[in-house]
């Protein structure tokens, strides 16, 4: 086992540990002035019929498809959301019971990402997202972009994704994140038929964004690696 394999494992058994060392949680009313959800009702007339629908505004995002040459693994992170904590819950305000709603139900399996907050050009802020959570350092040059899309729901964002190839000696730090911050992220690689047989699964933990990712993947990239 190489050292950098080593000390990413020892990294993501304390993250896990932390991630899921969750107390006291409570359920209770959004306030108005979230920095992340920016809530409101839009009414308006369509075809001579009133209608409205609840609407928010979130961030920008940005999202890196990552593929290790080295060991010819995808990289992913795995982290706990609350929402999709949240979804397991029943819809009411509360405290709320971690032995019987377990922490690990919140984790998910993700591309690489992190909101647009920066006032930089979106593939810098793409590096800094590489080198927090995954532990690389990438040329901007080696970013293919893949594709800018809007998720369109409740709320709408724009949101762009990269791919990039990194080796082993780009590996400067086990990633993680920003503990600074208070994040708490693994790093998870899949060799490529594993990546096929967990987007094949019943249910897949983890988001569109991941889901096209890795499919854009096997689309356009995979010829090379298989």
């Amino acid at each position: 086992m190489s050292d950098n394999i080593k000390k990413q494992e020892e990294r993501n058994a304390i993250v896990r540990k932390k991630m899921l060392d969750l107390h006291d949680v409570k359920v209770v009313a959004m306030p108005s002035d979230s920095p992340w959800l920016r809530p409101v009702r839009l009414t308006f007339t369509q075809d001579g019929k009133k209608k409205n629908w609840d609407v928010a505004r979130i961030h920008d995002s940005v999202a890196i498809i990552v593929f290790n040459k080295s060991r010819k693994t995808l990289v992913f992170v795995r982290q706990f959301r609350p929402a999709v904590y949240n979804a397991m819950l029943p819809e009411k305000y509360q405290n709320v019971d971690t032995n019987i709603y377990r922490p690990e139900n919140g984790l998910s399996v993700e591309l690489c990402a992190g909101i647009v907050d920066k006032d930089l050009p979106i593939i810098e802020i793409a590096r800094d997202e590489l080198k927090e959570e995954c532990g690389y350092e990438a040329p901007a040059e080696s970013f293919e972009k893949v594709i800018t899309y809007r998720s369109i729901a409740a709320t709408c964002g724009r949101h762009t994704m990269y791919y990039v190839e990194v080796t082993d000696d780009m590996k400067i730090h086990p990633g993680g994140g920003d503990e600074s911050e208070g994040e708490l992220i693994e790093v998870v690689e899949m060799t490529i038929p594993e990546a096929k047989a967990y987007i094949s699964s019943e249910e897949v933990l983890s988001p569109p964004a991941f889901l096209y990712g890795v499919t854009w993947f096997l689309a356009n990239k995979i010829n090379s690696y298989s």
